[in-house]
């Protein structure tokens, strides 16, 4: 099978390029440049272009024909727009990659399906998505394009670490400075290892029932913000000293980090895969958070340049934590 990435060296992509090749497909990949930290595998046909110049792609394609494109790096109805019209009657299948957060925000029922509305009034991110959906089903619907839609939720490798602050709040912890977490932290949340979503997504590229469809991919293991920091504290041999601070006030304070929380953080998420499993029956998620915490950990303490301080971010997490500490 023949499949085309566009974009394949990210956070989610890396792992699905990796299992397609494992897995005998013939991966094309077409980038704008490499990335170090998430190399492509040797396997792989890489092409050079970017994919928001269209002449440049034609001409790095050079007439290819796929069973599969998929457009890792479409944000807006823009970008699909440019890719139905670079790819349609070229491929059996475009597959977007949409966002749970479009599902609905805040949900009124739990746990969140495929059949769950998409309106998400908070946060732009999502609302772009929604709007690149209703595009796609469309052209579905009117002409047939074979369009699949993938909604990842928060999904992670070794270099992503899933509180807002990145290393700067993981810095805090090991300092013993307090740490912002939003609401009171009970809220759930699933976060999903990349090479778990990888064993749900790569089963879907080429596969006939897919075709007009729309699947969330997610891991079954659900935690509370609480949890998830303080796991991340326990890999880093530390504990974490956590300070509640109101969403709103956070969006008060900062409108971009605000707009992530109220947009689709701050709200519990759970998801049933019934769903993909009914096209991947064998998709099994299998790392835990704790696991993916100390890979997380692993990989900033190999090479000390990783561990950025964010100034502005832990100045800002200072004036929270003075505000707010009971």
């Amino acid at each position: 099978m023949r499949v085309l990435f566009i974009g394949g060296s990210g956070v989610i992509s890396s792992a699905c390029s990796a299992l397609a090749v494992r897995r005998g497909i013939d991966l094309t990949v077409l980038n704008r440049g490499t990335s170090t930290d998430r190399p492509l595998p040797a396997e792989a046909t890489v092409l050079r272009a970017d994919i928001r110049d269209p002449a440049a792609v034609a001409a790095a394609l050079g007439g290819r024909e796929f069973d599969a494109v998929v457009d890792w790096v479409a944000f807006t109805p823009e970008h699909v727009r440019a890719d139905m019209d670079l790819f349609r009657g070229s491929t059996g299948q475009y597959v977007f990659i949409s966002s749970a957060s479009a599902y609905q925000t805040p949900p009124s029922r739990l746990p969140v399906t495929e059949s769950t509305p998409l309106r998400n009034p908070f946060w732009q991110y999502s609302r772009d998505k929604i709007a690149c959906e209703d595009l796609l089903i469309a052209a579905y619907r009117d002409e047939g394009f074979p369009a699949t839609i993938v909604r990842p939720s928060h999904t992670y490798d070794k270099t992503l670490i899933p509180l807002d602050g990145g290393w700067t709040a993981l810095a805090r912890m090991r300092q013993g400075r307090p740490v912002v977490v939003h609401g009171d932290g009970t809220s759930l949340w699933t976060l999903t290892h990349h090479a778990d979503f990888a064993l749900g997504f790569v089963p879907l590229l080429g596969h006939p029932r897919t075709i007009g469809e729309a699947f969330h991919i997610t891991s079954d293991d659900v935690l509370t913000w609480n949890q998830i920091t303080a796991a991340l504290a326990a890999a880093a041999g530390t504990s974490a000293d956590i300070v509640h601070v109101p969403s709103d006030a956070i969006f008060a304070a900062d409108p971009d980090w605000g707009a992530s929380l109220v947009g689709d953080k701050a709200h519990s998420l759970v998801f049933d895969n019934t769903k993909v499993r009914g096209v991947v029956p064998d998709f099994r998620p299998v790392i835990p958070w704790e696991q993916g915490a100390r890979e997380i950990l692993a990989w900033y303490d190999e090479d000390p340049a990783r561990q950025r301080v964010d100034a502005r971010m832990d100045a800002l997490m200072d004036k929270l934590v003075a505000t707010h500490r009971p």
